[in-house]
């Protein structure tokens, strides 16, 4: 399957928008493990194993391996979900943003090393920095387009003055993603959840992409309004997921024994309010 559509085959199996972001920061571990890097691997399998089927995707943050030379974990992870949650995506987030051949190898390494079935990129150097990923039949890459931080507002929400009606810099980047850049149809966006007046444009501008929408739970992000402004479908599928991230209010639920017990019983929680926030459209 693609991507898109294993995204959606994950929606109807686990009935949930709901993608649990992996993010395992030692600092913050159960108090067993606080502050052991070799841990993350088991970290990171227990959450997945505890939700692999409440969720629509698993989306590891690279960083928070990187930072710890933990590559390597990452590819046991990598695999170690592809065994436990076959039908679950896994989105690499990694913002990568390059051109050339540097981009070519940032894709060998989503794609071949990780295996991942898509990764997260910065548009903002064009065309030819996302074109390398597109290459990969089947493979997904969400643009980064209308982000939650503060400081998305210095470039994102620029309007761009040699453009008919002037758009501003994220609806342009969404007219190009569902347009002429989706050159292999698996295309999505990133728009935060903490601006569902501007996941309702990009939703207008990108009508049948997937879109990422991080900042649900501890970000603060409002679940019921980031399902009204981003859903169209009915209760039971759309044609353009959205795909709802909650890291931390998930994977440190609890600093126990429990842990793992715990992020499924607010995943649960977290599926069902995206759940019963469907709109219905004709």
């Amino acid at each position: 399957m693609t991507f898109i559509e294993k995204l959606g085959a994950a929606e109807q199996q686990n009935q949930s928008l709901l993608c649990v972001g992996l993010d395992p920061d030692p600092a913050k571990f159960p108090l067993h493990w606080r502050g052991d890097a070799s841990k993350i691997f088991d970290f990171c399998a227990a959450i997945a194993e505890a939700t692999a089927d409440l969720v629509i995707a698993f989306k590891p943050q690279i960083a928070y391996f990187a930072a710890h030379r933990a590559e390597d974990q990452l590819e046991r992870l990598m695999a170690h979900l592809r065994q436990v949650a076959p039908q679950v995506p896994v989105i690499l987030d990694a913002k990568r943003g390059d051109i050339g051949n540097t981009a070519e190898q940032y894709a060998i390494e989503a794609f071949e090393r990780y295996g991942a079935d898509a990764v997260t990129l910065s548009p903002f150097m064009g065309w030819d920095s996302v074109q390398p990923y597109l290459r990969y039949h089947g493979k997904g890459a969400f643009l980064l387009c209308r982000t939650s931080n503060p400081g998305g507002d210095d470039l994102q929400n620029q309007r761009l003055a040699d453009l008919p009606g002037q758009p501003a810099l994220f609806e342009h980047i969404a007219a190009l993603a569902q347009g002429p850049w989706n050159q292999n149809g698996q295309l999505g966006l990133v728009v935060g959840a903490t601006r569902p007046s501007e996941i309702e444009r990009v939703r207008a501008l990108a009508p049948t992409l997937p879109l990422l929408i991080p900042g649900v739970g501890a970000q603060g992000g409002d679940a019921a309004a980031t399902v009204r402004a981003g859903w169209r479908g009915n209760t039971q599928s759309t044609q353009a997921p959205i795909v709802v991230n909650s890291s931390r209010a998930i994977i440190y639920a609890d600093s126990g024994p429990g842990f793992a017990a715990a992020a499924r019983a607010e995943a649960l929680k977290t599926r069902a309010l995206l759940h019963a926030c469907r709109v219905l459209t004709d």
